[in-house]
């Protein structure tokens, strides 16, 4: 079968296409060139630098590309080098260049050299993500220290720490001072915690001190589980004393108990308005425990008497309050919850209680009526015995009954009675009559 005339440059057409996509889409990404400041090549020489002494160079980090290029790590080998450059991972615009900072600390006399990888990813073809490194190298010359200058040494204070005491789950800081009381400045390459619960914050090897130079730094203890732990911060530098270590000691102590008595309030029936409060206490055992704080489910039940945080020694106990103070007619409950940092974080008491309806109380009076011819009566009211009395009816009342309806409970009120005739004239008080009205 014979083959048409083009047939072939219809199949080759699609791969020149796409070759010519890959290549634009390569060209457009970001692209990384180091350039080192002391040389014209890929050398950053820190030339000579005394032992004991530090010295700090930067190289050129340039995106020659057409996108974004983000460097998302620099790496440094050789004992005498490291990286003290910006945080990663960084964008460095198309056209645009980031310095990137070394620093060179001989721990000897002598050569040393190392090297500086710069490791980017750029987006290209449908945003795929390529990454490359790119490595520049690193050398300096250590010298020995002028003659005649006394070496440095390097002096801790204190040399032994006690953490004391700290509960599991906590932790406790203390400070070390470390001080250069040599006649040179020296550099602590390393330095090292050993002990479970023992850890250092503030203090990033390597370290040069000058002379008469201090340096503060925090050690924390914080136990995993209880008893004595025993630990050692080592460190070293080029110092006349090249290793020595601080002793570290500290106890962890096994969480309190905390309980709740009692358990369970039953406050009864309260007559809603009014409130009725019950005591409780709170009490640790082991070792002392701190309350953080304390909850209430429902706001019918208030906690009073107590103040956080609060702290209960072991053995010890502390007394609270909680009031009830119906708002609805029914049954209400709520759980009562402290927090503390007692191997059981929450102790809860349960309160329950009855709202009930308030009783409304009246007084029923009645007298003898008048044997002269009257329009009505008053009706007179007070709370000592013979007064002074008050006027309770709004208008003459005309039988020899009355009721007072806005008495209250357990209260007791004072009564006399009035005549009055056709012209106005009102005669004097009856005898009185005292009335008790119950509670509730």
């Amino acid at each position: 079968m014979a083959k048409r005339p083009g047939l072939l440059w219809r199949f080759s057409w699609p791969r020149v296409v796409l070759l010519k996509v890959l290549l634009c889409s390569i060209g457009a990404a970001g692209q990384l060139a180091l350039s080192s400041s002391t040389s014209s090549t890929s050398n950053l020489n820190f030339g000579s630098v005394q032992v004991g002494s530090s010295s700090t160079l930067a190289i050129s980090a340039s995106n020659t590309g057409k996108s974004n290029l983000t460097i998302t790590q620099a790496t440094v080998s050789g004992s005498a080098f490291i990286y003290s450059g910006p945080i990663l991972p960084m964008t460095v615009a198309p056209g645009q260049s980031v310095r990137l900072p070394a620093t060179f600390t001989p721990l000897s006399p002598g050569g040393a050299n190392g090297s500086m990888s710069v490791v980017t990813s750029t987006l290209w073809n449908r945003n795929k993500q390529r990454f490359s490194t790119a490595t520049i190298s690193l050398a300096g010359t250590g010298t020995a220290p002028l003659s005649g200058a006394t070496p440095g040494f390097l002096a801790a204070s204190p040399l032994s720490m006690n953490f004391g005491s700290i509960q599991v789950a906590n932790s406790k800081m203390l400070y070390e001072t470390l001080t250069n009381s040599g006649g040179s400045s020296l550099t602590i390459s390393q330095a090292t915690v050993a002990g479970a619960g023992f850890s250092l914050s503030g203090f990033t090897a390597p370290q040069t001190l000058a002379a008469g130079q201090s340096l503060t730094f925090s050690v924390y203890f914080a136990p995993s589980s209880g008893g004595t732990v025993s630990g050692a911060l080592t460190l070293v530098s080029n110092s006349s004393n090249t290793s020595f270590s601080v002793s570290l000691s500290g106890t962890g102590t096994s969480p309190g108990q905390l309980a709740v008595s009692p358990g369970s309030v039953i406050f009864g029936n309260v007559v809603v308005g009014t409130s009725q409060s019950q005591t409780g206490t709170l009490s640790a055992s082991g070792s002392s425990v701190t309350v953080s704080s304390a909850t209430s489910s429902s706001s019918e039940f208030a906690l009073s008497g107590v103040a956080f945080p609060l702290s209960i020694a072991a053995g010890q106990s502390v007394p609270f309050t909680v009031k009830f103070t119906p708002q609805t007619s029914g049954t209400a409950s709520a759980n009562i919850s402290f927090a503390s940092n007692a191997s059981s974080s929450s102790v809860t008491e349960t309160v329950t209680g009855t709202g009930a309806s308030a009783i409304q109380h009246s007084a029923d009076l009645s007298w003898d009526p008048s044997p002269s011819t009257v329009l009505g009566y008053n009706v007179y009211r007070g709370t000592t015995p013979g007064g002074p009395y008050t006027k309770i009816n709004s208008s003459l009342d005309s039988s020899t009954l009355y009721t007072d309806s806005t008495v209250q409970s357990g209260r007791t009120y004072y009564y006399v009675s009035t005549a009055v005739d056709a012209t106005g004239m009102e005669s004097g008080y009856s005898n009185q009559l005292q009335m008790v009205i119950p509670s509730p």
